[in-house]
């Protein structure tokens, strides 16, 4: 039985688009990080073979791909520390750790 992908019915899914922030909007990011903490991404360029799903699946528009297409932290203040991009790389080429007290 053919699922309506392989028959070619499915619909793509769209990508989000990242809106420019409002005045206010970073204390309310911060409120939506667990316990205000936050995160730091690494890319390890050597690991990297720069597939771009760090960067299309990020919910937090964290990633985005430069013009080598290899990809690039825009706004880590966003990020939330889901991991997606660290459990989904191939090539195990990424790392989101909570930073440290900076007090």
């Amino acid at each position: 039985m053919e699922s309506d992908l392989q028959k070619g019915k499915a619909t793509p899914r769209r990508k989000k688009t990242a809106e420019s922030p409002s005045p206010g909007e970073s204390a309310a990011n911060e409120s939506e990080k667990p316990n205000g903490k936050r995160f730091e991404i690494d890319i390890f360029r050597d690991w990297c073979k720069c597939c771009g799903i760090c960067a299309a699946f990020c919910p937090r528009q964290c990633i985005s791909l430069d013009a080598n297409g290899e990809p690039t932290i825009v706004n880590s203040d966003r990020c939330n520390g889901c991991g997606w991009c660290e459990m989904h790389c191939p090539d195990f080429a990424i790392s989101v750790r909570q930073k440290g007290n900076e007090h």
